[in-house]
């Protein structure tokens, strides 16, 4: 696991105005990008964001930088995560840049980055980024600075490669879909997709004002989008993250179907097509349920840290293509580079096509274990609370009484100022039980 001073698993994140997330910090990060990631002058780095109103900022501030190093910024607009992945790659761009904060509210924000090949940036790249931070800005001369311009048909690009991922001899025409974009960046591209698919789309959460973004919708909070499905009688109801890399799913019946039956679901149907290569690849976070149902197919299942970076680490080196968070980051390397809401929903929806059934039978083999996960926020100038001797007893008596039906699992967010308490087990009272205890042990110290 890296150690660096500004990034955490997913770029740099925070609220805006404080600390990483200003105008200026983000102007010298800019330069600090161009100098390391630019392979020759006048090469291009593509900017996309989510709807946030600091996004305008942001973008202005990254284009100034860039430009002081001799990099040109092409801007794409709100567009999700895995699309800047994608033109990134097909422009041959120097580098993509994403602002977006993903899930959290509207007054965070964050930067994300994807290297010429679609990728995240590896640790030692970051490493080396942060290096150039501390170092004094210099500028080219004018006659080398970047330009800036816009990708005028980015949405139009993206929405063609994500049709194009499901099976040309389907259509969703029997489907009706309800459609939660989470006002995010999302918002013009899934109905999109999905009509011109053939089904009928029911949107939820698709009117940004720049505030609005994860409020009360999106995959952190299903309730409206659940609400709706039960109401048009749908067949189905999808949720995005802010910035479009995490899907949650709803059965006909109401049922939210995470990122570990999404995984399972996907599976399932690669296995049953002879199309899976080797095994699939979940989290320290992964349930136990799933584990099970994947024995019971006898599809090899192997954990890596949190994050959808490690995940992919892990992937290429099982040789594998499949692998997610519980969360609803879904990898499909066969597809594309990074997590994608969209593709891996459209996965799923193929699956209930081909096979005539419904989302709630296809995940009728699956039966994850309660689970709780509950988040502690800690100053960050304070002492990790996981170094406590008060917390690791408290941790350590848990573990012994869950033994063998259960898990308890500690760790501090890679993207917020938190400490993460996942606590699974048999017994859902028992496990809120250990789940509280760990908490008070937790804000005792803090």
């Amino acid at each position: 696991m890296k150690c660096c001073r500004y990034f955490g698993t997913d770029g740099i994140r925070g609220k805006v105005g404080e600390s990483l997330i200003t105008p200026e910090f983000i102007l010298k990060l800019g330069w600090a990008i161009g100098k390391v990631l630019g392979r020759c002058s006048s090469g291009t780095v593509i900017i996309g964001k989510d709807t946030r109103i600091s996004g305008y900022m942001l973008e202005s501030a990254l284009e100034a930088g860039l430009s002081s190093a001799g990099l040109s910024s092409a801007f794409t607009g709100p567009m999700p995560t895995p699309a800047i992945a994608y033109l990134t790659r097909t422009f041959r761009a120097e580098a993509g840049i994403v602002i977006s904060a993903s899930h959290n509210p509207y007054y965070d924000n964050g930067i994300k980055f994807f290297s010429i090949e679609g990728t995240k940036l590896s640790s030692k790249i970051e490493e080396v980024i942060e290096t150039y931070l501390s170092n004094k800005l210099t500028c080219v001369s004018s006659a080398e600075l970047g330009k800036a311009s816009r990708i005028i048909d980015a949405a139009g690009r993206y929405i063609e490669f994500c049709k194009a991922t499901f099976p040309t001899h389907l259509t969703l025409k029997t489907l009706i879909i309800v459609v939660d974009c989470a006002n995010g960046a999302t918002y013009h591209i899934a109905p999109s997709v999905l009509s011109e698919l053939g089904a009928k789309v029911i949107t939820v959460g698709c009117h940004p004002d720049g505030m609005n973004i994860n409020k009360k919708c999106g995959t952190t909070d299903v309730r409206q989008l659940r609400d709706r499905v039960l109401q048009e009688n749908a067949d189905v109801g999808i949720a995005y993250d802010g910035d479009g890399d995490r899907v949650i799913m709803i059965d006909h019946f109401g049922n939210r179907v995470n990122g570990d039956k999404i995984l399972y679901v996907i599976a399932r149907e690669k296995l049953r097509q002879s199309k899976l290569e080797g095994g699939v690849v979940g989290t320290l976070m992964s349930n136990m349920g799933l584990v099970f149902a994947l024995q019971k197919l006898g599809i090899p299942f192997v954990r890596s840290h949190v994050g959808d970076r490690y995940i992919i680490e892990m992937l290429n080196k099982k040789g594998w293509r499949i692998g997610a968070e519980n969360s609803g980051h879904i990898i499909l390397l066969d597809y594309t580079t990074t997590g994608d809401g969209i593709i891996a929903s459209l996965q799923v929806l193929s699956a209930m096509i081909t096979n005539n059934i419904s989302l709630y039978n296809l995940c009728s083999d699956i039966c994850l274990l309660p689970q709780i996960l509950l988040n502690v926020n800690f100053a960050r100038h304070c002492i990790n609370p996981l170094q406590s001797p008060v917390v690791k007893k408290v941790y350590q008596n848990v573990k012994y009484q869950l033994l063998g039906r259960g898990r308890v699992l500690l760790r501090q967010s890679g993207t917020e100022p938190c400490i993460r308490v996942m606590v699974e087990g048999d017994n859902i009272e028992e496990i809120n039980y250990f789940g509280n205890q760990i908490v008070d042990a937790i804000k005792s110290v803090s």
